[in-house]
């Protein structure tokens, strides 16, 4: 950007205003506007990987002997039913 035309997010400060005591407060409002620019893209990778885990675990648990045996004798119970 040039200084005839200046960023729309970063506001305008004229040249003897930047160099006074209320730099550092403009200077920190502005880090604080933009701190939290990739917390989206963090809070998205745990998530799926929250879910990839939470896959795993329901996929070891449906595979599972007992689970697999109950859903067999659901199955036949209601083929049963049916005949």
């Amino acid at each position: 950007m040039t200084a005839d035309h200046p960023s729309p997010d970063v506001p305008a400060i004229s040249a003897p205003a930047a160099r006074g005591p209320g730099r550092l407060r403009r200077r920190w409002a502005r880090a604080l506007a933009t701190a939290e620019a990739g917390m989206s893209t963090a809070e998205y990778a745990v998530g799926t990987v929250a879910a990839c885990a939470f896959a795993a675990v329901l996929y070891r648990v449906v595979t599972g002997g007992s689970v697999v045996t109950a859903l067999g004798d659901l199955v036949d119970s209601a083929l049963g039913v049916l005949s």
